[in-house]
């Protein structure tokens, strides 16, 4: 395509284009006629992000972009691919364009760009429900990104957001709860709008409750995308579901009951849920002890825990194998001698418990110094 076929194709959409884009339509010309790539690769970006070029956006990278892809910066030209790829008309045509983008920028000085490319056909494969496919991408994506010593935030984030959405939709609940907090340190919480805020919000919790590997939710307690969900009355049940398990509040969960029922991912692993709040009470009765008194009984703990007493050793058991405490249990006098208890990330009411023995332990050495000096006085002397 010469300049005078550009000039005309370029005048054209501008007749086509919103008022407020046109200025930047006309500047497009200057840029190509200049030869000032990057500073044409920007303005395009610029009027690619407003949603009124929406209709055009296709077309421009088709015709106009394509002519000057190879002399600007490959990873811009995959990220003018994929808004363009939003205007594809189903799903199979937005894969093909995105395969054809990954096989042209996967070239030696732009892996990073083939490799977003790569997460964007995963993320087609995965609205077409293709996920063997999605994951052969994603783990040659995984195997290029490990090779890089430093990349592009965008490609991280959008390797992580991808990655999160593949075991969502597998089911794996653990692998969701790590990568989604992986993308989501990748990018600014407060940039992302306020629904998709709420729907990541609800998600890592759900994971966090239903996941048979996370019984610390610390990561996420202190992630402000957590607030998404009591902007919402609706959604506040669920925050404090989370808290609950965090401090083994079994009054809290009870009273949570129903929402729990009602919800049918909680309401299909309400056993598993039952026993991890009972492991949360466990560790809880025992952080609140002091390290010399965690010699507890089992009638201790089945009072504290409200778990049956058949039911304490093989609760001990599971929670020591789980790695949330370390100790012995003596199963002939049914004594838990615990030595260690998993940290955890502390509510306002478990730091005034802290606050407290603290200072219980400050005046035990106060006092203990007092009486050394008392009966040493001659030793001292001497």
């Amino acid at each position: 395509m010469n300049v005078d076929t550009i000039s005309d194709f370029l005048a054209d959409q501008r007749d086509n284009t919103p008022d407020e884009l046109q200025g930047l339509v006309l500047e497009f010309e200057t840029l190509w006629e200049r030869k000032l790539w990057h500073e044409l690769t920007n303005q395009l970006i610029e009027f690619f992000n407003d949603p009124g070029s929406a209709p055009q956006r296709l077309q421009f990278y088709k015709v106009f972009v394509l002519k000057f892809a190879d002399k600007i910066n490959q990873l811009k030209l995959v990220d003018l691919a994929l808004k363009a790829a939003t205007q594809c008309k189903d799903n199979q045509e937005r894969l093909a364009f995105m395969q054809s983008v990954a096989t042209r920028v996967d070239k030696e000085n732009s892996q990073d760009a083939h490799v977003f490319a790569l997460i964007a056909v995963a993320r087609v494969k995965l609205d077409l429900e293709d996920l063997p496919s999605a994951r052969k991408d994603l783990d040659k994506a995984e195997a290029i990104l490990d090779k890089f010593d430093s990349v592009e935030t965008i490609v991280h984030s959008s390797f992580y957001h991808a990655q999160a959405d593949y075991y969502q939709a597998k089911q794996d609940f653990g692998a969701y709860y790590k990568n989604a907090l992986l993308y989501l340190a990748c990018i600014d919480v407060k940039n992302v709008p306020y629904e998709e805020r709420r729907i990541r919000a609800h998600d890592l919790a759900i994971a966090a409750l239903v996941s048979t590997s996370i019984y610390n939710f610390g990561e996420l307690l202190l992630h402000p995308i957590l607030d998404a969900l009591k902007e919402k009355g609706e959604d506040k049940w669920l925050r404090d579901l989370v808290f609950a398990f965090n401090k083994g509040d079994l009054v809290q969960y009870d009273l949570l009951a129903n929402q729990i029922k009602a919800h049918p991912l909680l309401a299909a692993h309400s056993r598993q849920l039952r026993e991890k709040i009972y492991l949360a009470a466990l560790t809880e009765a025992v952080f609140r002890r002091p390290p010399h008194d965690r010699a507890m009984s089992f009638d201790t703990i089945a009072s504290e825990t409200k778990v049956r007493p058949e039911e304490i050793e093989h609760l001990i058991m599971k929670a020591l194998s789980l790695g949330l405490l370390r100790g012995t249990i003596d199963q002939v006098d049914e004594v838990a001698h615990i030595n260690w208890v998993q940290p955890k990330v502390l509510d306002m009411t478990q730091i005034e418990n802290m606050r407290a023995r603290l200072k219980e332990w400050d005046s035990s050495v106060e006092q203990l110094g007092n009486w050394i000096e008392k009966v040493g006085q001659d030793v001292w002397a001497a």
